[in-house]
């Protein structure tokens, strides 16, 4: 066993998941974080993911201060869950769980809507950060033709021009920082009043490395409508997976 996975047995983590956001683009009628995915919310398959990874301890969640809805829901009494009143923005709500740690060097943030994220890629992430000793993101290499919209449409309808490709990367989560280092990443970006899109964002700010560790595609975000029924497809993609390889253990075994 490698000094790093060894590292990786011993080590316990935190992760802030920040859910105050409402979803608009779903046009639902609860955040988005709240829609159901065979019979259990977003949040709920996002967070149970989380907690069911052998080196995660605890799970951050900033919620709106007007969430009417996990009170009601099953995580509500999840002791390994510590509720923190998020903010109007994203970078708001990971500050606010920031604010409430102090016992652990590193902090992983990951979307609440990104409920396919899988161990194997938190492994991957984990590992990496902690053998560069640098902080870093799951992210894949754009594969699509990148077009720049006309500057100045909001909803954009004609092309300014094609972007070339090769060194843009899709930014997944979990991403994973020092804690001390990103508290102050942040706090530096807001008072400079720089826009703070995801956590790598506030640490490229601030001058310091961000790791590019390749995840995979399923790691979707819902943002959309149509973006449930897929979750829940790579979902049962991935629960055959997970059967195949415990057959395949089984078979060694034998």
């Amino acid at each position: 066993m490698s000094s790093t996975s060894q590292l990786l047995n011993d080590q316990q983590f935190v992760v802030i998941v920040p859910a105050a956001g409402v979803g608009k683009r779903m046009l639902a009628s609860c955040p988005k974080q709240y829609l159901m995915i065979n019979n259990q919310s977003v949040l709920s398959h996002t967070v149970n993911r989380l907690l069911s990874h052998k080196n995660i301890t605890k799970v951050i969640l900033a919620l709106s201060d007007n969430d009417d809805y996990f009170a009601q829901a099953a995580l509500a009494n999840n002791p390994d869950i510590i509720r923190v009143v998020g903010g109007k923005e994203r970078v708001d709500s990971v500050l606010s769980g920031l604010q409430v740690i102090s016992d652990t060097q590193w902090v992983l943030v990951h979307d609440a809507a990104r409920p396919c994220i899988t161990h194997d890629d938190i492994d991957k992430l984990i590992e990496q950060c902690l053998a560069k000793n640098s902080g870093g993101i799951l992210a894949a290499p754009v594969v699509d033709t990148m077009k720049l919209a006309i500057e100045g449409e909001v909803n954009a309808t004609s092309v300014s021009e094609t972007v070339e490709r090769t060194r843009l990367w899709h930014a997944f989560t979990p991403q994973m920082f020092k804690v001390k280092e990103l508290r102050q990443a942040i706090e530096q970006a807001q008072a400079k009043g720089l826009e703070i899109t995801d956590e790598s964002s506030a640490i490229e700010y601030a001058g310091l490395p961000s790791l590019l560790i390749s995840g995979r595609r399923d790691n979707i975000k819902i943002t959309r409508p149509e973006d449930l029924a897929l979750a829940s497809f790579y979902q049962q993609q991935q629960h055959l997976e997970q059967q195949a390889l415990a057959q395949k253990l089984e078979r060694n075994k034998g």
